[in-house]
């Protein structure tokens, strides 16, 4: 059977079981799915469930399926990195050979000192902090003043927090682009974010305002390929962020894990054009993940879970659609890092072999192969397909 369309559906941090190098990473031990099935006393999901998830590695309160309705496997991560840049490049068929600067001490001066001349604002932080503690930190202050709070992580980003009725929204993303421009070269991170919220001190939140300004990626990936190719690649959540809408045909914003799952229900009706639909669902790794919340997280896995029918519903005969991860978060790991883990993938559609092993893959770049090879056109350098196996 000949396949139009390909619904990619990123559960985003979802991670499987620590990598064979995790111990490269300081993530021996971390395993975002088991660890949070552990901490909730078992997972509640149903039609993952049925898909095979279980049948990837033991989960608590899942049982492993004689006759799972998808293909399933479980994918390693070879890019130097371990962010959703890293990952979603590997995704899409580029491999990341080495990773981007981080900065656990913070920003150097001569990074800073050119943000503050050139945006005209002082600066508040410059330190690894979690976005929500370093906006109840330093919230209060920036009212104050108007200087823009800075901060980063773990992973490659610059992300700068500024309270909405003190820096509109596309001034804040202005001083972002200020600062993507700066922070070139060595120290060129993966991704600058700005990190808008509202409310007053004690109670400040952050809006569905973020916006990423990523690297561009360093050569085509599977979907420059689709595109280029004529055919249709629609990104619904921060994917066009990710990829800097390189082989982009349109994006959709979403404010949620729950609306990104709609709009990816209603795409099914709209956009009928043969290609692939690449949805992103944030909230597991921003809101769960990074703050260490294994129950939030559970039950942002049961949400999706429940609306997984409606979208299986919605695919026609010739769809297929994939559900994976780009890296972990296990909220139940020391610290609010990502995690070094497998991603788990499962394939589903009346043109799949359901019940297939496809097991250990060892990269990511295998899906953007198999993308390539099911829809016939230029295959990224990375990755082998593992259509005939599925198909």
């Amino acid at each position: 059977m000949k396949i139009n369309r390909i619904i990619t559906i990123v559960l985003d941090s979802v991670g499987i079981g620590e990598a064979p190098d995790a111990a490269d990473f300081g993530d021996v031990g971390a395993n975002t799915l088991g660890n949070i099935a552990q901490a909730v006393g078992g997972l509640k999901l149903p039609n993952l469930e049925k898909m095979g998830l279980s049948n990837i590695a033991i989960l608590d309160g899942l049982k492993p399926q004689l006759a799972p309705t998808a293909a399933y496997g479980k994918m390693a991560e070879v890019s130097a990195g371990k962010d959703t840049t890293a990952g979603h490049w590997e995704l899409a068929g580029i491999h990341l050979h080495q990773s981007f600067p981080t900065y656990p001490n913070g920003f150097p001066a001569e990074v800073m000192d050119a943000f503050a001349e050139q945006t005209g604002r002082g600066w508040l932080g410059n330190y690894p902090a979690s976005g929500t503690v370093i906006i109840d930190e330093l919230g209060k202050e920036h009212l104050e003043t108007g200087k823009l709070i800075v901060y980063t992580s773990g992973d490659s980003v610059f992300q700068i927090a500024a309270h909405e009725e003190i820096v509109p929204v596309e001034e804040l993303y202005r001083y972002c682009k200020i600062a993507r421009e700066i922070l070139r070269g060595e120290h060129e991170v993966s991704r600058v974010i700005a990190r808008p919220f509202i409310g007053e001190p004690g109670n400040f939140t952050r809006t569905a305002n973020r916006h990423d300004y990523s690297v561009v990626p360093p050569e085509p990936t599977v979907l420059d390929n689709l595109k280029e190719a004529g055919l249709s690649v629609l990104a619904i959540g921060k994917i066009n962020d990710i990829y800097v809408g390189q082989g982009i045909s349109e994006a959709i914003h979403t404010e949620s894990n729950l609306d990104g799952i709609q709009k990816t229900i209603a795409a099914l009706k709209s956009h009928p054009q043969r290609g692939m639909i690449f949805t992103n669902l944030v909230d597991f790794d921003a809101k769960f993940g990074h703050r260490n919340n294994p129950q939030g997280y559970a039950d942002a896995l049961a949400e999706f879970d429940k609306h997984l029918p409606e979208i299986l519903d919605g695919m026609n005969d010739d769809d297929l659609l994939i559900i994976t991860a780009d890296h972990g978060n296990d909220p139940c790991f020391p610290g609010t890092d990502h995690t070094r883990e497998y991603v788990p993938i499962l394939l589903a559609g009346t043109a799949v072999k359901a019940g297939t092993n496809i097991g250990v893959r060892s990269t990511f770049a295998d899906m953007a192969a198999t993308i390539a090879d099911i829809f016939e056109i230029s295959a990224p350098r990375q990755g082998h397909s593992f259509k005939n196996k599925i198909i």
